[in-house]
Order: structure tokens, then C-alpha cells, then sequence
């Protein structure tokens, strides 16, 4: 008897979770076919933004406005949260279902608390910072736990801890922390003065050209914040970039690597330095803390390309091959884009190219950088895969745009996107749909299949 109560039990959960599953497959279908999601939750089950003003803190221009579906109690987003995961490394299914399952939020009570954002904002917030110095205050840090909670975006202050964890350059062991970034600052040290630090005499004419290519793109790197304009910061991203260079000959610099530094230098400069990055100044720092900051941006620069190498050796294969993955998941997804797009003589590559190749850094507004980092550092050897998603889901926001151009005014339109204004609802929007359709085709290639 107990045996078949057992049964019976198991497989009333059992369809319980189908029938859910089930509701947000069709939910999903909803949006492909250009229907919203009932109550527009996000699937990252982010009830708030996380004030990425880490860089600025508390500057109200970069708030994210709340609707009744941003905001609910904190016991119920904290419940929410830590139910959810987020990494798409992980391909069960039955945690693809608990990913799923937050389009079942109680939007009527999330509604009642529109009149308290700010209140249920900071509680929220609150309960996410308790749950990442829970994380990251133990002797042996959980990788897996980490990511999944740094999936949905880190707190600011915390973002260099995490982030340098994350890159596996810190090890998750407390004991070990501190003495291996000590030595692999050192080392960094070594590398500047054996290979930067040297009269052009003992360079061979290939370094000459390439330490000269570096000092014409470091003035180009996000020309639209001020301080990436000051000459010590681009001295930094010099060294930075030609001691990297040199060190992986098989790639040497690419442009467009220039940009991948800068998320990794505003988030370890937020260590030393306070209020808006407007008002930062890389002077007010020591040389040692420079060093520093410098050594944690090339290791982790380097933590990340080691996982895409292939993106920046000759003829950039790995670029191309996720540019063709890009076109078949959005013919998959939105087929009149796709055929637009093809019957106006538009080739993913003349837009989607640089995408890849600076992952977005040109295409949105830099205060969203770091966030959009977050996921992408969380998301770790699955990255690659991964921004095929993202990248489809930016692209299709246009959707019905996109439809009534002709082929200038597509790569007109492509080329100076309208993302000026966007704040991190836009954001999260894009990374929710990149990871819906992530669950939905990532374990199905045959669905992307010609």
C-alpha cells in the first residue's frame, strides 16, 4: 500500500511539473509568434535591477524604472531566487523545468507593491548581497552556486571579487587567495618589463607594427566616456594589450580586443576609486595600485579569451562559425527577418561580425556593460554557445523594424542601433529571451538543422 501511495504521489508531481512546463512552452510560442508572456515576467527572475552604479553610486539616471511585474516582497523574490538556476551549462531537464517555472510569480501580489518599489527594491536587493557574502565568505567558495546567483547580476562593490573568481584567476580557497594573486601580479610585472619595457631596437618589425596599432586603437576605445580619454588609462590599456599580445602569439592583437579590457579595468578601478566613473581620475592612485589593476585586467582578459581563441587567430574562425549558428537560430525563431534580410541581400557578417568580436561593448550603453558581464562570466566554458542567443535575442527586438527596411537602411540601422536610451528592463528583456530559447533549441540542434 505504501509502495503504491508512493507511486501515485510521485506521479502527481510527476504531471504537475509536465503540465507547468507544458503552460510555459506555450507561453514561450506566445512571444516567437509576437505575443507577450502573461505578465511580462523576466525569466532571470530579476525583480529589480542591481545599480550598476558600482562605478557611480546612487546616480538616479541609471535606475531602472519599475513596473508591477519588477517588484514583489523580498520573502518571494528571495524565495524565487534561490530556487532558480541560471547557468546554461546545465542541460537537465528537470532543472531546465525549475528555470522555467518562474513565469508562475504571483503577478496580483507582485501589483500590490508597485506603491513600495523603493522599499521592495532595497529589501530585495538586501536578501541578493546576503546570498553572494553567504557565497563568497567561505573558506571554499561553490563555483556552481556562484554563477547561478552572478547569472542575474553581482553587486557592484562585489563584482571584482566575483568576477576574478568567476574567470577561475582567484582560487575558490580563501588560504590560497591572497598569495596567488600576489605572484601572478608579480608575474604580470615581469612580462611588462621584458616585453614593454624595452627600447623598439630589440623589437622585431612585426612588434613595432603591432605596439603601434595598439597606440592608435587605445585613443578609439569607447571614445564616448571621458575617462578612457585620459593619457595614464590608455598607457594602462597599451600595456595591457601588448604584453597580451605577445604573450599568444597565435592571435597577437586583434582589433576589437582594445574593448574587451575595459569592463574588466572600470570593475577592478571601482576598488579604489568612489562616486561616478565620470568624476575618476587614474592619477589619484599609486603606481602599485595601478600595477595591480593592470596584472587583475590581463589575467582575466586572458581567462576569458582562453575559452574563445579561435575567435581572434587568422581569418577569425570561430567569429564566423557562431555568425552562421546566428542566421540559422534566427531563421528558427523569426523566419520573416530571416527571409527579409536574405531578400534584401544582407549578410549576417557585415553586422553581426563586429558583435562577436567586441561582444556587444560598441552596441550598448557602457553603464549596462558590467551587467551584461555578469552573465556573460557566469555563463563560463558555455560562453561561446551562449552569445549566439543573446545576439539573436538583441537583434529581434527590431523585429517588426527591421521588416519595413530596405538594404541601406538595414545596415544603416544595424550599424548605429537605437540603444542609447536603454536602461537594464531593456537588458534583462533580451537576456531572458536568450535564455528561453536557449532551453528550447540548445539540446535540439536537428531544429537549427538547413
Amino acid at each position: 500500500m505504501n509502495n503504491n501511495s508512493h507511486g501515485e504521489e510521485d506521479q502527481h508531481k510527476k504531471e504537475s511539473l509536465d503540465s507547468r512546463f507544458n503552460q510555459t512552452l506555450r507561453n514561450v510560442r506566445g512571444l516567437l509568434k509576437g505575443r507577450s508572456i502573461p505578465g511580462k515576467v523576466l525569466l532571470t527572475r530579476r525583480p529589480d535591477p542591481l545599480d550598476d552604479s558600482g562605478l557611480q553610486e546612487r546616480s538616479p539616471s541609471y535606475q531602472r524604472s519599475f513596473s508591477q511585474n519588477d517588484v514583489g516582497t523580498s520573502d518571494e523574490m528571495d524565495e524565487s531566487m534561490e530556487g532558480g538556476v541560471r547557468n546554461t551549462n546545465n542541460s537537465d531537464s528537470n532543472t531546465t523545468v525549475d528555470k522555467l517555472s518562474c513565469s508562475n510569480l504571483n503577478i496580483p501580489k507582485a501589483a500590490k507593491e508597485v506603491q513600495k518599489s523603493a522599499m521592495g527594491a532595497r529589501a530585495t536587493d538586501s536578501a541578493r548581497v546576503t546570498k553572494f557574502t553567504r557565497e563568497v565568505s567561505g573558506q571554499m567558495v561553490i563555483l556552481e552556486r556562484l554563477r547561478e546567483l552572478a547569472w542575474s547580476g553581482v553587486p557592484p562593490y562585489m563584482r571584482p571579487n566575483v568576477w576574478r573568481l568567476l574567470l577561475g584567476y582567484a582560487p575558490p580557497n580563501s588560504d590560497r587567495r591572497e598569495g596567488v594573486l600576489r605572484r601572478k601580479r608579480l608575474e604580470y610585472l615581469d612580462c611588462v618589463a621584458q616585453f614593454y619595457d624595452i627600447p623598439d631596437t630589440e623589437r622585431s618589425d612585426d612588434e613595432i607594427n603591432m605596439l603601434r596599432q595598439i597606440a592608435v586603437d587605445c585613443p578609439r576605445t569607447v571614445p564616448d566616456v571621458a575617462f578612457f580619454q585620459q593619457a595614464q588609462v590608455q598607457k594602462s590599456l597599451e600595456r595591457i594589450l601588448y604584453t597580451w599580445a605577445i604573450r599568444h602569439p597565435a592571435s597577437g592583437y586583434v582589433q576589437g580586443i582594445n574593448d574587451l579590457v575595459t569592463p574588466f579595468l572600470v570593475v577592478f578601478l571601482s576598488e579604489y576609486l568612489e562616486r561616478s566613473i565620470d568624476s575618476w581620475s587614474i592619477s589619484d592612485l599609486s603606481s602599485e595600485n595601478i600595477s595591480n589593476i593592470e596584472a587583475d585586467c590581463y589575467w582575466c582578459m586572458s581567462k576569458l579569451l582562453d575559452g574563445m581563441q579561435d575567435h581572434y587567430t587568422f581569418a577569425q574562425p570561430g567569429i564566423q562559425r557562431l555568425v552562421f549558428k546566428l542566421k540559422e537560430l534566427v531563421r528558427r525563431i523569426d523566419e520573416p527577418v530571416s527571409r527579409h534580410m536574405e531578400d534584401q541581400g544582407l549578410e549576417f557578417l557585415q553586422f553581426a561580425f563586429r558583435w562577436f568580436n567586441c561582444l556587444l561593448i560598441r552596441e550598448i550603453p557602457f553603464h549596462l556593460v558590467t551587467r551584461l558581464w555578469d552573465t556573460y562570466l557566469a555563463e563560463g566554458d558555455a560562453l561561446p554557445d551562449f552569445l549566439v542567443y543573446i545576439f539573436a535575442s538583441f537583434l529581434l527586438t527590431w523585429s517588426d523594424k527591421l521588416q519595413k527596411l530596405d538594404f541601406q537602411e538595414l545596415v544603416m540601422f544595424l550599424q548605429h542601433l537605437p540603444t542609447h536610451n536603454w536602461t537594464y528592463q531593456e537588458l534583462e528583456m533580451v537576456l531572458s529571451r536568450a535564455y528561453m530559447w536557449h532551453s528550447m533549441f540548445n539540446s535540439s540542434p536537428s531544429h537549427l538543422a538547413s
